[in-house]
C-alpha cells in the first residue's frame, strides 16, 4: 500500500458517528478509539455527535490538504474555539494564535528558523550535544540504568538553551519548565477530550495545570523582563521578540513576549524529547533496523565527533525519524473553525463549524498505510514517499501554520541519535514498546529505562 490514496466517493453528507459508539473506547483507550473511527469510516468525512458539540473529522489526506493548505484562509485556528481554550490558558495570544497577532509573531520569528540560519547553528548545537552526552559516561561505566526521557531532556536543554536562547535560561531552569510542560500535557487532556465543558466547571487536571503554569512563569517571566534592557545586544529568541515591531510600529508588550517565549520553548524542546524517547524500545524490537542504523552511523561518523558535514549522509537515520513521527506525531490533533460556508467532496460545511484533522489518525489508517501499527522506516524510501499523498504524513501540520521548527527538529534529532549511537549501544530494563499515553503530546505510559553498553572501540564498563 503506502501510495497516493483514492478519495472517498462524494455522498453529500458526512459519515455520522454518535457518542455512544465511541464513548467506551474514549474512556478506555482514547488514542485507539480515535484511530478506530478513522479505520471504520475509511477516509470519509466524519461528523462526531457529542451532544451539542458536533465537530467534523477530516482523515483523508485530500480533505486534510483542503483544510490546512488549499482553503487555509477559511479554516482558522480560533483561540476561543473549544479545542484551543485549554491550551490558550498556557500560551495566550501569539505564535499559537490566529489573525494579526499570529501573523506578526510568525513574521518576527520565521527568520530564526530558515534553513540558512538553522544550518549556521549546527556546529554550536553539535558541541552542546556532545558535551551533554559526555555526562552519560558516568552511568555507562558504572553500569547504572538511566531514564532516557530525562537524559534526553537534559541533552536537548543544553543544545537549545545555548543556540536559541543564548544561555539566558539555565539548564536546571529549563528542566523545571520541561517538567511543568509534562504536567500540563497530561492535565489538559480531560478538557480536550470533553471540549464542550465550560471553563467554569472544575475538571480533573485543573489544579495541576495552574500549578505548572505558575512554575513556567516563575522561571521565564523574570528572564523576559531582564532581557528587555539588553535586547539590542542579542539575536536569541527573547531578544528578537523585544526588538520586533508590530505592523503599526509598536514594540511588543511584555505579555506577548512572554506568550511567544513560552510557545517557542515548548516547540523547540518537546518534539525532540518525546519522539526520541520512542526510538529506543522500537530499535530493540527491530534489531534489523537497529543494525542498519548502527552501520550507517559507524560508516558516516566513525570515531569522529558528529559534525555538520555528516548529516546529509545520515539518510537512514532520517527515515527512522520520519517513521517515529508517523507513529507519534507531536501535534496529534489540529482543530480549525470554518470562517464561511464550504463544501468538501460534496459535503456542505457551515460557517462556524469545528473541523478537526489528526496526524495520529491519518498516519495509522489501514487505507493509507500497510501494517500501520508496525515500525518500519522502509516506508520512507524516496520512491515510496513520492508515491504517497503529501498529507498522508503531516506530523508538523501543514499550510501557513506548519511548525516553524520542523527543519531544526530533524537536524537536532539526527545529531543526538548519531552522537549517542556512535558511542553506545543499549539494553532496555523493561523489554517491549510502552503503551501510548494520550496527552498534549504523545507520551509513553511508563518511563523508558536503559543500560548503556559499549559501541565500537569503547571500553566495556568496569
Amino acid at each position: 500500500m503506502d501510495e497516493s490514496p483514492t478519495a472517498p466517493r462524494p455522498t453529500g453528507r458526512p459519515h455520522p458517528v454518535p457518542l455512544r459508539q465511541i464513548l467506551p473506547g474514549l474512556l478506555r483507550d482514547p488514542a485507539r478509539a480515535l484511530i478506530d473511527v478513522g479505520n471504520r469510516t475509511g477516509g470519509a468525512l466524519v461528523r462526531l455527535n457529542l451532544g451539542s458539540f458536533r465537530p467534523y473529522l477530516a482523515t483523508h489526506p485530500r480533505h486534510v490538504q483542503h483544510v490546512l493548505r488549499d482553503r487555509a484562509d477559511n479554516y482558522e485556528r480560533a483561540g476561543d474555539g473549544l479545542f484551543w481554550r485549554p491550551v490558550k490558558r498556557l500560551f495566550g495570544e501569539g505564535i499559537l494564535g490566529e489573525g494579526q497577532i499570529w501573523s506578526a509573531s510568525r513574521r518576527m520569528l520565521q527568520p530564526m528558523f530558515t534553513a540558512k540560519r538553522v544550518e549556521a547553528l549546527i556546529d554550536g548545537m553539535a558541541d552542546a550535544i556532545r558535551d551533554a552526552v559526555d555526562e552519560l559516561d558516568e552511568p555507562f561505566r558504572a553500569g547504572r540504568p538511566v531514564d532516557i526521557g530525562a537524559e534526553q531532556a537534559r541533552i536537548v536543554s543544553r543544545a537549545i538553551m545555548r543556540v536559541l536562547f543564548a544561555d539566558k535560561i539555565s539548564v536546571p531552569d529549563a528542566l523545571r519548565v520541561i517538567e511543568a510542560q509534562d504536567v500540563i500535557a497530561t492535565a489538559v487532556i480531560p478538557r480536550i477530550v470533553v471540549p464542550f465543558a465550560p471553563l467554569s466547571l472544575p475538571m480533573p487536571g485543573d489544579r495541576p495545570f495552574r500549578r505548572a503554569v505558575r512554575i513556567v512563569d516563575d522561571v521565564l517571566v523574570p528572564i523576559v523582563r531582564e532581557t528587555r534592557a539588553v535586547a539590542d545586544q542579542g539575536d536569541d529568541i527573547i531578544s528578537t521578540l523585544w526588538q520586533a515591531r508590530t505592523d503599526d510600529g509598536r514594540q511588543l508588550d511584555e505579555r506577548q513576549v512572554r506568550n511567544d517565549t513560552v510557545a517557542m520553548f515548548a516547540a523547540t524542546t518537546e518534539t525532540t524529547i518525546n519522539v526520541l524517547t520512542w526510538a529506543w524500545p522500537h530499535l530493540e524490537q527491530r534489531p534489523d533496523v537497529a543494525e542498519r542504523l548502527y552501520a550507517e552511523i559507524d560508516r558516516v561518523v566513525g570515531d569522529e565527533p558528529v559534525r555538520r558535514e555528516h548529516l546529509a549522509d545520515l539518510t537512514y537515520t532520517r527515515m527512522v525519524l520520519d517513521e517515529l513521527l508517523r507513529l507519534y506525531p507531536i501535534g496529534w490533533i489540529i482543530p480549525r473553525r470554518a470562517v464561511a460556508d464550504d463544501v468538501i467532496d460534496g459535503v456542505p460545511i457551515e460557517a462556524g463549524a469545528t473541523m478537526v484533522a489528526s496526524p495520529l489518525i491519518t498516519q495509522r489508517m489501514r487505507q493509507f498505510w500497510d501494517r500501520p501499527d508496525e515500525f518500519d522506516p522502509e516506508r520512507f524510501r524516496p520512491e515510496r514517499v513520492r508515491a504517497r499523498h503529501r498529507y498522508a504524513h503531516f506530523p508538523f501540520g501543514g499550510g501557513p501554520h506548519q511548525c516553524l521548527g520542523m527543519y531544526l527538529f530533524y537536524l537536532e534529532a539526527q545529531l543526538i541519535l548519531a552522537t549517542m549511537l556512535s558511542r553506545y549501544r543499549f539494553r532496555l530494563r523493561r523489554p517491549g514498546v510502552p503503551g501510548l499515553r494520550l496527552a498534549a503530546a504523545l507520551r509513553p505510559r511508563e518511563r523508558v529505562e536503559l543500560t548503556l553498553l559499549a559501541a565500537g572501540r569503547r571500553a566495556e564498563p568496569a
